[in-house]
């Protein structure tokens, strides 16, 4: 059993949803540059540039939850060096690539810790294993009317203009079939499978055609460049047109499974309070969360924090899904 959990960056949006999620379970202590901005009565700060402070930070820990992208890799080998489960929630390709390097393994460390990548590693693994060979697709739909954390936006600019195409997919009502924008996420690269692509969009419809435009590689360049980058960042933490609902799909040779609901912030958060739980049970060493827990029965375990899941459990057709659990 976690008997104390460390989340750092744990005031963030992410943070406070996973350690609301682990309340009654496991000690919490958030920690970050900033401990003034918690609102959890055990806050340290920790500045992971500094070793001293990341060794106090660590003593009598049982399992780390990173919710920042800032010296991930060196957080993570001083956490597993010292028999200490970790998890990361970071969707970055190249923070996830240094992650998967670190080769000290005297405890676990999990990688897409989250929805995208999370949940739709979950869901890609159960259709392709339905629908072995065939490409996977997946689609995130995210409410843009949810505000997101500077961080997160970051990340959203950061990734215009890196993919190009579209398609359209069947969301889980009220959403319906949308435009999906190709889009970097981390899953695509981390899926041992030969074909995943993955793609976004938004729960308006106008903010989905903005999305698209600002994809075009030519605008993504204006809008990332020095002189427009504040005012891009500022637009898109602006958005508000939508709801906070949300849905991920995968689809693989007439097979497709869904998980939805609403907050994204804190369906993020809870997976990782899951994994946290969790992790005295798993091996050591780095691994993505589709290698280490059985997508059905962790997806289903979700369902009892009001989310709704989708899941074919077996290939007759293209209209046979299986079950719907969830609230």
């Amino acid at each position: 059993m976690t008997t104390k959990t460390l989340i750092v960056g744990g005031y963030g949006a992410v943070g406070r949803e996973a350690a609301a999620g682990l309340a009654g379970h496991t000690e919490v202590v958030v920690a970050g540059r900033n401990p003034d901005r918690a609102k959890h009565a055990h806050a340290i700060r920790l500045d992971l540039r500094d070793p001293a402070q990341i060794d106090a930070a660590l003593d009598g820990v049982d399992a780390v939850l990173m919710c920042v992208e800032t010296g991930n890799a060196r957080l993570a080998r001083a956490c597993l060096d010292r028999g200490i489960g970790y998890a990361d929630i970071t969707a970055t390709p190249s923070v996830i690539a240094e992650l998967e390097r670190v080769h000290v393994a005297d405890a676990p460390a999990v990688l897409s810790v989250g929805i995208a990548p999370g949940v739709t590693n979950l869901l890609a693994r159960h259709v392709s294993d339905l629908a072995p060979g065939e490409p996977v697709r997946i689609g995130v739909l995210l409410g843009s009317g949810e505000r997101h954390g500077t961080a997160a936006v970051a990340w959203t600019v950061d990734g215009l203009g890196q993919e190009q195409g579209s398609w359209t997919a069947d969301f889980p009502a009220p959403f319906g079939r949308r435009t999906v924008h190709r889009f970097p996420f981390s899953d695509q690269h981390t899926l041992k499978l030969p074909d995943v692509r993955t793609g976004l969009a938004l729960d308006s419809r106008s903010s989905t055609a903005l999305l698209g435009a600002a994809n075009r590689p030519a605008v993504a360049r204006f809008l990332k460049s020095p002189a427009i980058r504040p005012l891009t960042d500022r637009l898109f933490g602006g958005l508000h047109l939508g709801s906070d609902g949300f849905a991920v799909i995968a689809e693989a040779g007439g097979v497709r499974a869904s998980f939805t609901g609403h907050g994204q912030s804190r369906a993020t958060g809870l997976v990782a309070a899951h994994v946290i739980r969790r992790l005295p049970a798993l091996n050591p060493g780095v691994a993505h969360l589709e290698d280490l827990v059985d997508p059905t029965e962790f997806l289903t375990a979700l369902t009892a924090d009001g989310f709704e899941l989708q899941l074919p459990q077996h290939l007759k057709n293209s209209r046979d899904v299986g079950p719907m659990l969830g609230r």
